[in-house]
């Protein structure tokens, strides 16, 4: 018997596959899908949604509670609307209650109104549609110049809703003419103003505010929405506002 060195046997069989690699083409076999189908069907979980059925339940009764009603609708335009006039009307007299204090203008951008109230009954759902973000009330006090200032970027903007008691005009997409209480702001006075949060810290280009002192009420705007329309609701009044020419275009 030949016993060949273990080096030997290891270059005979590199020798043998690389010869056999080399003469011999590997074909994968054909497979056929055709036999394979996919389901299009959604998988549903029916223990899953059982569990969540009493809470979306309790989410859609929720969201379709009505709570006020709008004889004509209220919609969204610049320079002044009546859903505007709705909105800032709702955060200074909800934010006066929990402020225990007057407050002299609120404001809400323009951007911020999301949607608008139709004619007809008001749910709590369209209220949430209107305002979907979680901003808070913020009061801040500010000199007759800044508040001039802000106004400045509203008047840039094309005209910011502004509640009973202030009223502007712009020329030019400048501040024109501001009346506060019927009266010329008095540049060395100070005044109290309701914002949302996103515009007190600075947002949509507000960083005139920013580095004024703010006064959290932990109140949602979408909260002073559905608390004075109920309010309103409970007066017996309906869900509508006028234009009052408290934001106007100046010739």
């Amino acid at each position: 018997m030949i016993v060949y060195p273990r080096k030997n046997i290891f270059i005979l069989l590199s020798t043998t596959l690389f010869f056999y690699g080399c003469s011999t083409t590997l074909t994968a076999p054909k497979v056929n899908y055709s036999s394979y189908k996919i389901n299009t069907t959604p998988f549903i979980d029916s223990s899953y949604t059982l569990m969540l059925k009493p809470y979306r339940d309790s989410l859609n009764k929720t969201m379709n509670e009505v709570i006020g009603f709008s004889t004509n609708g209220l919609t969204k335009k610049q320079p002044e609307s009546g859903l505007g006039n709705f909105m800032v009307d709702a955060i200074k007299i909800m934010a006066e209650k929990k402020l225990k204090s007057k407050i002299d203008a609120a404001f809400v951008n323009f951007g911020g109104i999301r949607t608008y109230i139709p004619r007809g009954d008001v749910t709590v759902g369209k209220i949430f549609e209107l305002m979907p973000f979680d901003n808070i009330i913020v009061v801040q006090t500010l000199s007759g110049n800044q508040l001039i200032s802000f106004l400045n970027i509203a008047c840039e903007k094309g005209g910011w809703p502004v509640s009973y008691g202030l009223t502007y005009s712009i020329k030019d997409k400048k501040l024109s003419e501001v009346l506060i209480n019927n009266k010329p702001i008095d540049l060395n006075a100070s005044y109290i103003i309701a914002n949302s949060d996103y515009i007190a810290n600075g947002g949509d280009n507000c960083e005139v505010l920013k580095a004024i002192p703010k006064q959290s009420l932990n109140y949602l705007i979408r909260d002073a929405l559905l608390d004075y329309t109920k309010l309103l609701t409970a007066e017996g009044k309906p869900i509508n506002a006028n234009i009052e020419n408290r934001v106007t275009y100046a010739k």
